[in-house]
């Protein structure tokens, strides 16, 4: 299953948000609550997808991720 995270460039790093995300990804225009906190506008370009990732985001990304993951303990009856 995928995680409920989605990966964004906005001003010059590489955000997470838990927005809906569109077909064919976040428009130039659109403004997105980034997991840091922030709102940005997404960036569309190539080249943003290599910029670095942002600090703020990086950890909540592993904190849903280990969260969405997670199994449950087995009970044996």
């Amino acid at each position: 299953m995928p995680y409920p995270f989605h990966w964004f460039p906005a001003d010059g790093r590489r955000h997470a948000t838990l927005d809906q995300r569109p077909r064919g990804g976040f428009p130039a225009t659109r403004e997105v609550t980034a997991l840091c906190g922030r709102e940005l506008t997404a960036d569309d370009s190539a080249e943003g997808w290599f910029w670095p990732t942002c600090r703020g985001c990086a950890p909540e990304t592993r904190r849903i991720a280990a969260a969405h993951t997670a199994q449950p303990p087995l009970l044996f009856g």
